[in-house]
């Protein structure tokens, strides 16, 4: 898990169960993007909320899941 901590002393991260982020203080979690079924039965992570592309189809959900990790601390989390 990635936390980027900037000037200002806020953290930022994809949010994860990994750590227990509540000890860092009061938490802010937003919406990063959707990862949604097709109706042809493929995954898309629309990643909108954060000024990203539509990633996808992709054949399962786990696909979708980690290309929207992947897009978010590629481009969101580093974009500082």
């Amino acid at each position: 898990m990635q936390l980027v901590i900037d000037p200002a002393g806020e953290v930022f991260c994809v949010y994860d169960e990994a750590l227990p982020l509540a000890e860092l203080g009061r938490l802010t979690i937003s919406r990063g993007s959707m990862v949604e079924p097709t109706e042809a039965g493929d995954w898309t992570a629309d990643l909108s909320p954060v000024g990203g592309p539509l990633l996808g189809p992709f054949a399962n959900r786990s696909a979708a899941l980690d290309a929207e990790r992947e897009w978010l601390e590629r481009n969101w989390l580093s974009r500082g």
